[in-house]
């Protein structure tokens, strides 16, 4: 292929992702993907940022993976600090798929315990896949602050993640199961219960661990 056709290319690509058609920035960002140049990281970041189709976003985060990390990780890493709640999510979750632990320090505890929960559950699974060896434990312990925060979905993805850290986890959720917020309590059960049984589905889990509470609570206000 000649230069001047691979410019050609490019700029197709880059005009693609700005195009007001998710169809046409779905096929802009394969063809990212599909032809890695340098020319496209800053844009496939970028867009991520403001991309409101979710599938869009999917094939912009799978473009970014398939370009050298060297090119992406700068970027990425800035914008993880972006005020727009949807930029750190979706490059929360690109640098979870690029798995590079050299993105561990960006994985802060305000963005663990952010506002936004879609931010704080893709920042949960960025962790779980870059936390580095020996340090499971605590990022357990700063999860585990999190719980019986949010509806079934969010403690779902925080269970999960609590999961993901195996035995690593179980001490912070022993702690969790003697907080004195009910829920936080609930919470910490039925994810003990999905660490011990895998099958155990979160919503049985979670009111099977609800009912527990109550019986709890009354059994100590009958003593």
């Amino acid at each position: 292929m000649t230069m001047a056709r691979q410019d050609t290319d490019a700029v197709r690509v880059l005009r693609g992702l700005e195009d007001g058609r998710s169809s046409v920035r779905l096929r802009a960002a394969l063809a990212a993907g599909t032809t890695p140049d340098p020319r496209f990281v800053d844009k496939l970041v970028k867009r991520c940022a403001i991309e409101p189709a979710f599938f869009v976003r999917e094939m912009l985060t799978w473009a970014l993976t398939r370009h050298p990390v060297s090119m992406t990780l700068p970027g990425l890493l800035r914008e993880v600090r972006s005020e727009r709640a949807q930029a750190r999510s979706q490059t929360l979750h690109t640098l979870s798929k690029i798995g590079d632990r050299r993105a561990w320090p960006a994985i802060t505890q305000a963005l663990l315990s952010d506002a936004d929960d879609e931010v704080a559950r893709s920042a949960w699974r960025a962790a779980v896949v870059l936390v580095p060896e020996g340090e499971e434990s605590a990022l357990a312990a700063e999860l585990a602050k999190q719980l019986g925060r949010g509806g079934q979905g969010t403690q779902l993805s925080l269970s999960r993640a609590l999961i993901a850290l195996g035995g690593a986890s179980e001490p912070a959720l022993r702690a969790a199961a003697t907080a004195t917020d009910p829920r936080v309590r609930a919470h910490a059960f039925a994810t003990q219960r999905m660490l011990r049984d895998p099958e155990a589905g979160f919503e049985f889990a979670i009111e099977e661990a609800k009912r527990a509470v109550v019986l709890a609570r009354s059994g100590q206000e009958g003593q």
